[in-house]
């Protein structure tokens, strides 16, 4: 540059060596519009002068200058921590539910068979509605049993008419031994015709009473409210007492039993987690239970627990558990599959872990990446119980305040140092 001195450094650049500049040397080819120009001695491969070799070295040297001076400007900043979102693990008061497999089951169920023998002459019912308990269903022949009644009505009368009789006999028989008139004999005989005579009604009576059940028993009614079924037999078809013919079956479905199954090892655990304190009881009075059908929608009316068997089935190696819902509008039908919610207990300290931050490794044992407090990631070992909604609950490897990296979690391995902030679901 013009007006510059020599040796002068613009600012911002790197230092550059002075070299002075020698005069020119007639042995230098500087033929134009030659690129390089060499020494005509060195086109004879004669030694360079010695000043020629301090200049070269000084060429050298001010080219490693600029080298290290460009790889210095060149160097990257240090890498800026990573940023991930993170959920603070906070205690909070749970109400553990246990979602079982289950049928449904009528309330009472009723058999109507044949108590007498004949025909079936008409069905008194529409098949599928609902009967009332007392409700005709079945016509049987009546002649035959009410012909039995019939005698059985003339055999007592006779029988009264004879005890009638021998009483007089045994009144007569007394007054007359008093006088002597009879002898002992006589009057024991009067009195043996008497109560035989008594025997005789008795036993006449109950016939009676029998053939009036019997053709009563023609006369089929529902034992119970319910609603009945399709008939198992038609008109004109002979039915039998011996065999206990079944004509129809009448199901109670409201309330509504709903069957269920737990495995022995969850009645167990829960049992110890009472006793050890970490659940308690969800309330007074049975356990409340909800229900799921199989089309996925909630039963709107709850039910209550009734009980749990006091065995275990060898086959399976679970518990039958048996819970009672009100059907007033007949929407839970007998044998339907359903999926029962129960309330186990409370626990008031339970620790949920988002999904999305629970990952399995190989071994299929769960674990979560958390930040610890000099902001590095730790990889913990999880204890899950169960899911609840979105969450996991964990019994064992998640403390009370510890912040678990639920967002960016394919950005970050064990040691590495983060930017915790607030996930953006956190709430």
């Amino acid at each position: 540059m013009e007006g510059s001195g020599k040796g002068q450094i613009p600012s911002g650049d790197c230092p550059r060596p002075a070299i002075a500049s020698p005069d020119p040397d007639p042995s230098i080819d500087g033929t134009a519009g030659s690129r390089y120009a060499f020494p005509l001695s060195m086109t004879n491969h004669a030694p360079a002068p010695r000043w020629r070799q301090v200049e070269i070295l000084a060429l050298l040297a001010l080219l490693s200058s600029l080298a290290a001076c460009g790889s210095r400007s060149a160097a990257p900043p240090p890498p800026a921590p990573v940023e991930v979102g993170v959920v603070v693990v906070t205690p909070t008061l749970l109400t553990l539910t246990r979602e079982l497999p289950g049928r449904t089951s009528p309330y009472r169920v009723a058999e109507v068979r044949a108590r007498v023998n004949g025909v079936v002459l008409k069905r008194l019912f529409v098949e599928g509605t609902d009967v009332k308990e007392g409700q005709k269903l079945f016509l049987i022949d009546p002649a035959p049993y009410q012909a039995t009644l019939d005698g059985a009505v003339a055999a007592r009368s006779r029988a009264e008419a004879t005890l009638g009789n021998a009483r007089l006999q045994a009144t007569r028989a007394t007054d007359l031994i008093r006088n002597g008139v009879v002898s002992q004999q006589d009057h024991d005989n009067a009195q043996a015709a008497q109560k035989t005579a008594e025997a005789d009604l008795a036993s006449a009576k109950a016939a009676e009473e029998t053939a009036r059940i019997n053709l009563g028993y023609t006369t089929v009614i529902s034992p119970v409210s319910g609603r009945i079924g399709r008939a198992a037999v038609t008109e004109g078809a002979y039915v039998q007492s011996a065999q206990a013919t079944l004509l129809a079956t009448v199901q109670q479905v409201d309330p509504m039993y709903v069957d269920m199954t737990q495995s022995a090892d969850e009645v167990l655990r829960l049992r110890r987690d009472f006793e050890a304190g970490r659940i308690r009881g969800a309330g007074k009075g049975h356990a409340r239970v909800r229900l799921v059908t199989d089309d996925g929608k909630e039963y709107p009316l709850g039910g209550t627990l009734q009980f749990t068997d006091v065995s275990v089935d060898p086959g399976t190696g679970s518990v039958l558990l048996r819970a009672l819902f009100p059907n007033p509008t007949g929407v839970l039908l007998p044998g339907l599959f359903v999926r029962a919610r129960i309330e186990e207990g409370v626990n008031p300290q339970a620790l949920l872990v988002p999904q999305v931050g629970v990952t399995r490794d190989q071994k299929g044992t769960p674990f979560s990446l958390v930040v610890n407090s000099e902001k590095k990631v730790e990889r913990r070992s999880l204890v899950t119980d169960r899911t609840v909604g979105t969450s996991w609950l964990v019994t064992e490897g998640i403390r009370p305040g510890d912040q678990v990296i639920v967002e960016g979690l394919q950005k970050v391995r064990p040691g590495a140092t983060v930017n915790p902030v607030p996930a953006s679901g956190a709430k």
